[in-house]
């Protein structure tokens, strides 16, 4: 997976988008900052289920910082053409 490919802006988790925990591109977070969401589509051939995985830009590089697994959640894209 790409980081630069990334096309989701926020994740929200929950059934109810108003009461979700979000993460968004920019939002910062520890000593990070996150850089990427992305869409797990290896883990979707091999399970058929849904993975977000959130990274984080640090001092030391791009690490993952958060996965959701098979969670309710709202994604929203980047709409920069």
């Amino acid at each position: 997976m790409n980081q630069q490919d990334g096309l989701i802006r926020k994740i929200i988790l929950g059934r109810d988008p108003k009461d979700g925990m979000a993460y968004y591109v920019g939002m910062r977070a520890g000593s990070g900052e996150v850089s990427a969401i992305l869409k797990d589509e290896y883990y979707e051939h091999k399970t058929g289920g849904d993975r977000y995985i959130v990274y984080l830009q640090t001092d030391d590089g791009v690490v993952p910082w958060k996965s959701v697994e098979n969670m309710p959640c709202t994604i929203e894209y980047d709409l920069k053409f």
